[in-house]
């Protein structure tokens, strides 16, 4: 049983923040920052609007919370109107999945960086995976 109200429940879903968020979008800029991470732009325009883009190596990145994108590993649904819950992240993924698509049609490399991956214990797989985008220098010292 939840701990809380229908109604209550639904003012705190209702409060998460889709920008600008300190646990992931917020996050990232830190990161980028502290690693040197330049020629990112915020607010593009682009299809599926992702939280971050690259222009001038079209790169395009995605950051995911783990709930409302149905992360496989941290997924909780909760149990008061599971089943209106299930339909509104199986169909986050849908979308997710159709954007890659579009944006890989234009030429965009697609990068979705889950919320449990923006976490201190996460950072040089992270880094690791960024290089592999081409987004970070092998050290420090190659920017």
């Amino acid at each position: 049983m939840d701990r809380v109200s229908t109604e209550a429940r639904s003012r705190n879903m209702a409060a998460v923040r889709s920008v600008n968020n300190k646990t992931t979008e917020l996050y990232l800029v830190s990161f980028f920052r502290k690693e040197r991470i330049t020629g990112w732009r915020r607010g593009s325009k682009i299809y599926g609007r992702p939280d971050f883009v690259f222009p001038r190596i079209r790169r395009a990145i995605f950051v995911d919370g783990c709930f409302w994108h149905g992360c496989k590993g941290c997924r909780t649904i909760p149990k008061q109107n599971r089943v209106f819950w299930s339909k509104k992240i199986n169909k986050n993924r849908v979308r997710d999945s159709e954007v890659v698509k579009v944006l890989k049609n234009s030429k965009w490399n697609v990068i979705r960086i889950w919320e449990h991956e923006l976490t201190a214990k996460n950072r040089d797989s992270l880094l690791l995976k960024l290089r592999g985008h081409k987004l970070a220098s092998t050290s420090r010292n190659d920017q």
